[in-house]
Formats: structure tokens, sequence, C-alpha cells
């Protein structure tokens, strides 16, 4: 028998799995429980992907994880302080504050807080208290047949939030996710779930934010399912600004129902390897979805996003852009799809991405994709790479701005319709500052 792609990945998550299940206390005959197994099962079948696969052409993930993580390492406790926690938020944000370690919820270094109408509970907490709501939404949009990270996310799915916004409910503040690896000694790996609930007429605004403290390499694989029902509107924020030696991951599965309004913003800043994966699904009429994305890339960072819109019925709209800024070795891939489906007629969808290349050894590939079976729409798509305008660079020089300021000058105009696109302003002041330090060093 022909080994599959990860093989060595796969000998070595067979033993985690089978202690995880003796881990689980009574569970293990849940219905939660069966979409691990059966997670876990289409993994062994189907391996992870392989070199030639075309949805991981230019991401060739599993060569990088079996070379660079030990996946038998079982990591000890983290010594992460509150101290180094507070130095990875977002300054300023008002917000209700969820720390995880190592995947792990810290509820000493969580915020404590009620919003009625709102429950917020661990996945692991909601698994046991309130497991019939769970199974029906979890794997439900988030497809483990169809990417392996996916099924290896379910399979071990343990930590991270289940969010339900009940109907009416209006969110005054963020829930902000922070997610924060302790690779100080050891090499942290795990897999982190989270379901959000958008009742009806609700609204409410989610961020995630990864980062990791020390040198040692380090792999998160994270999924989310958001469920955004008729007339609400949700915004999902994703800041990824992780070590040089961090490899992640993430699946972000959205489903609209009617008149429903979606915002994505994914801002990747650092990392060996990154994997950003959005997959919208606009599943009745008037649906909205808009996806913003930043990669602002230097060394040898790899960043990787996929997305996917699918229309499925008629009078929606989406909107995307994305923008890359790549110096040094660093390497951007962006592959944007739109589907439009044959009932989906007076669909408007429009995806652009832009991207500067600063040195000749950094590197995009770029694929923007439009399939449309419906014949009453207005799409377009289309992306652009280049260099810095030496032309305006020499204008600014020529009157007293010396070359580092101008070229700064000139990528934060570049990026500056990405970034008033986030909207709250102490996210694009946290985005604002991390570019300036970048762009003018």
């Amino acid at each position: 028998m022909d080994k599959l792609s990860g093989q060595s990945i796969l000998d070595a998550l067979t033993g985690r799995f089978e202690a995880f299940e003796k881990s689980l206390n009574g569970q293990s005959k849940s219905a939660i429980h069966q979409v691990r197994k059966n997670a876990f099962e289409a993994l062994k079948a189907n391996g992870f992907p392989a070199p030639k696969d075309e949805e991981y052409k230019f991401t060739n993930l599993t060569r990088a994880l079996e070379k660079n993580i030990d996946f038998h390492t079982q990591a000890s406790a983290p010594s992460i302080t509150t101290k180094q926690i507070e130095g990875v938020k977002i300054p300023n944000l008002d917000a209700y504050n969820l720390v995880f370690i190592n995947g792990e919820f810290s509820a000493e270094k969580s915020d404590d807080f009620s919003v009625e109408g709102l429950e917020v509970n661990t996945f692991e907490q909601a698994s046991k208290e309130n497991a019939d709501h769970v199974a029906d939404y979890f794997g439900k949009q988030a497809d483990f047949e169809k990417d392996p990270f996916i099924a290896l996310n379910t399979a071990f799915s343990h930590n991270g939030v289940v969010i339900n916004v009940g109907n009416n409910v209006v969110v005054d503040k963020p829930i902000a996710l922070y997610f924060v690896s302790d690779s100080s000694s050891e090499q942290p790996i795990y897999n982190t779930r989270n379901i959000v609930v958008v009742g009806k007429s609700a609204q409410v605004t989610v961020l995630e934010k990864f980062d990791t403290l020390g040198k040692e390499k380090s792999f998160t694989n994270a999924v989310n399912e958001i469920f955004v029902a008729e007339n609400a509107n949700a915004k999902y924020y994703k800041v990824e600004n992780d070590a040089d030696a961090t490899y992640h991951i993430s699946n972000v599965n959205v489903a609209q129902d009617r008149n429903s309004n979606f915002t994505a913003n994914t801002i990747a800043l650092n990392g060996a390897m990154v994997r950003n994966n959005l997959d919208i699904k606009l599943n009745s009429e008037g649906c909205e979805a808009h996806m913003n994305g930043l990669y602002v890339l230097g060394g040898k960072t790899h960043v990787d996003n996929h997305t996917t819109v699918d229309h499925t019925m008629p009078n929606a709209y989406s909107n995307e852009l994305y923008k890359g800024i790549m110096d040094d070795k660093s390497k951007g891939v962006f592959n944007g799809k739109i589907f439009v489906r044959k009932d989906a007629q007076k669909t408007n969808a429009f995806q652009s991405n832009k991207n500067i290349l600063m040195t000749n050894d950094a590197t995009v590939n770029t694929k923007p994709q439009l399939e449309i079976w419906a014949d009453d729409v207005k799409c377009s798509h289309g992306c652009t790479t280049g260099q810095l305008d030496q032309d305006a660079l020499f204008y600014l020089q020529a009157r007293g701005i010396r070359k580092e300021r101008a070229r700064a000058i000139l990528l934060h105009a570049f990026a500056s319709d990405v970034i008033e696109n986030l909207e709250i302003k102490a996210i694009q002041d946290y985005v604002e500052e991390i570019i300036t330090a970048r762009l003018e060093k």
C-alpha cells in the first residue's frame, strides 16, 4: 500500500487521538465525538495535501510540517506572564477579552463579563453542558472531507469558544480572542475551534489575534464556523503576527441567511508559513459580504490567502480587496474564487488583488477566478503586481524627504484603503504602527 502524503504525521497523530479519546470521560459516545471520529477516519484515508494538490500548489504545508514539527511532542505547562499577555493585546481596544495559552482557555487572564442575550462558553464547556446545540453546528459548515486540515482540527476539537448571540441582540463591544503560543522551550501544537451563531437582526464583532512568544517552532490549526441569520450583521477580524518559526493555518467558514451582512478583515504580518482559507456561502437573497485583506511581509515569511465566495441566490453582493507588500525573500499567494450559481441572478460580485514587490527576491503568485452560470449579473475580478513607483519616490526625495520615509509614505498610501476598511480605530492604529516601523527600517 502506498504511503499517503504526510504519513509520518498521521502515524504520530494516531497515538494522540487514542489518548485524546481516553481523556473524554464519558463523552466518547456523544454525537460531537462521532463527528470527531469520522473526521479522523477521513484524515487517515485521504492524508494531507500532496505536492501536486492544486489547492496547496504554492504552499507545501505538509512537507513543511513534516520537516519542522514533531507531532509526538507533548508540551509542558506554559509559563507566559500577565505582562506578556498585555503586550500582545491591541492597545486601547475596548473589548471583551478572552485569552487562550497554547490553546487552553485562561480564566485568570480573561475578562469576566456578562451581556444580556449573549452566551460565550469554551468549546469544552459547551460540549458538556449544551451538547445538542453544539452538535447542531459542529462540522456543518467546515467540511472535513474537503480539507485535511479541517479534518485534523475537527478530530481534535476541544479548545476554542462557542458564541451565541440572541435574536435582536446588539453586542456593544468586540469579543477579542487572544491565542498566544508559548514556544520558549518546546513546540506547542494545538487546534482551536470556534462556533459563532448570530441570531436574527443581531450584531456582533469578533476578533481573533494570534501571537507566538519564543523561538522554538510551533503549529496552530484554527477553524471558525460562523452562522449569520436573517438581517444580522457580523464582523470578523483576524490579526496574525506570529514568530518567524510559526506554522499556522486557518479556515473560516461562513453561512449567511437572507439580508444578512458579513465582513471579514484578515491581516497577516509574520510567520514561517501561514495559510488563510476564507469560505463564504450566500445562501439566500439580499446577502452582502465584504472581504478585506492585507499582508505585509519581510524576511522569509510565506503567506497564502485562499478565498471563496459562493453566490447561490439572487440579489446578493460581494466585494473583495486584498493587498500585499512583500519585502526581502518573502512570498505571497492569493487565490480568490467567486461562484455565481444559475439561480443567482442580479448578483454583484467584485474582486481585486494588488501587490507590490520591494525586492527582486520577493515573489507573489496570484490567481483570481470567476465562474458564472447566471446571465444577469455584474461581476469583475483582477490582479496587479508591480514595484514601487520610482517617479513618485524621486518626487518626494526631491522635496527633502529621506528615502526610507518617502518609501513608507507611498506604501502607506497603497495600503490605506484596506486599513480604512478596518473601521475600529484601535485596530487601525495597531496595524499602522507595525507597518510604519517595518517600512521605515
